[in-house]
C-alpha cells in the first residue's frame, strides 16, 4: 500500500513579513519521512481567518493528514483554532479537559488564570487533544487536521506526542553523492540512470562552493538494495567523486 500523504499549513503574519524564520516545516519533513508519511505540499498563510479556512478545507480534502503550526496562543491574533473549527463547521469553546491541564500548569507556577490565558483551552467540539509537555496548552486534532503551536520547541514536542498515535508507512531511504561538475555535464547520464531505476527518486541539487560548481545527487527510495545499487552506478559514472 502507498504511504499516507500529508500537507503542512504554516500560519502567521510574522512568517510572511520575514520577521520570523520558519523551522517547523524542515523539522516536520524529516520526522514524517522517517515515519513513513509522504509530505506532498506546504502552504504559508497570514493571520487571516478566511484564508486559513480556505487552506484547511483544500488541504484536508487533498491529503490524509494536515499539520498546522502557529496561531493557537492567548492573544487576539491567535485565530487558528476558530478558523479550523469553522472549516469543519464545529462549535468551539473552553473545554474542561483542556482547562484542567492549563489550571494545573498555572497553579504549579503561581500564574493567574486570566481569560486571555484560558483562550488556549478553547477546543472545537469533537476534537482530540494533542499533548504539550512543554507549556501544557494543548493542540488538537479535528478530522485529519492536526493543530499545533508555532514556537519550534513546543511544535516539536507536540509532534512527538502526535506521531505516537498516527500510523505511518515505509520510511523512505536516501543517500547523497557529491559530483564536482556542472549540471549540464551530468544531466544525460543522470537521466539514463533515473530511467533504469523508475522506483527511485533521483534528484540533482546544484552548488557553488569556493569557486567549484557541482551537484549533490540524492537517491531516495523504499528499497535499500536499489538505493545502494544506484549509488554504485553513480560511482562508476563519476569515478572522481565521492559519496
Amino acid at each position: 500500500m502507498p504511504n499516507p500523504t500529508a500537507a503542512m499549513l504554516v500560519i502567521g503574519d510574522e512568517i510572511l513579513s520575514g520577521r520570523t524564520r520558519d523551522s517547523n516545516l524542515h523539522h516536520l519533513a524529516g520526522r514524517l519521512t522517517a515515519h513513513g508519511i509522504d509530505l506532498r505540499e506546504a502552504r504559508i498563510v497570514g493571520d487571516d481567518h478566511d484564508a486559513i479556512v480556505e487552506a484547511v478545507r483544500a488541504l484536508s480534502k487533498a491529503h490524509d493528514h494536515v499539520f498546522t503550526s502557529g496561531g493557537i496562543g492567548p492573544t487576539h491574533d491567535d485565530i487558528t483554532a476558530d478558523a479550523v473549527a469553522d472549516a469543519f463547521g464545529a462549535a468551539i469553546d473552553v473545554r474542561e479537559d483542556a482547562r484542567a491541564l492549563l489550571m494545573a500548569f498555572f497553579e504549579a507556577r503561581g500564574v493567574e488564570a486570566t481569560p486571555e490565558r484560558l483562550r488556549m483551552a478553547r477546543i472545537p467540539e469533537g476534537a482530540r487533544l494533542i499533548e504539550n509537555p512543554v507549556s501544557a496548552a494543548p493542540g488538537f486534532t479535528l478530522g485529519n487536521v492536526h493543530v499545533m503551536a508555532g514556537v519550534p520547541k513546543v511544535f516539536e514536542a507536540m509532534l512527538d506526542s502526535l506521531l505516537e498515535t498516527i500510523a505511518g508507512g515505509r520510511p523512505r531511504l536516501s543517500q547523497t553523492f557529491r559530483v564536482e561538475r556542472p549540471e549540464g555535464e551530468i544531466a544525460a547520464p543522470l537521466a539514463d540512470l533515473a530511467a533504469r531505476y523508475p522506483e527511485l527518486s533521483i534528484g540533482s541539487y546544484p552548488f557553488h562552493d569556493n569557486g567549484v560548481y557541482g551537484a549533490n545527487i540524492v537517491v531516495r527510495g523504499f528499497d535499500g538494495a536499489q538505493v545502494n545499487a544506484a549509488m554504485v552506478e553513480l560511482g562508476r559514472l563519476f569515478p572522481e567523486a565521492k559519496a
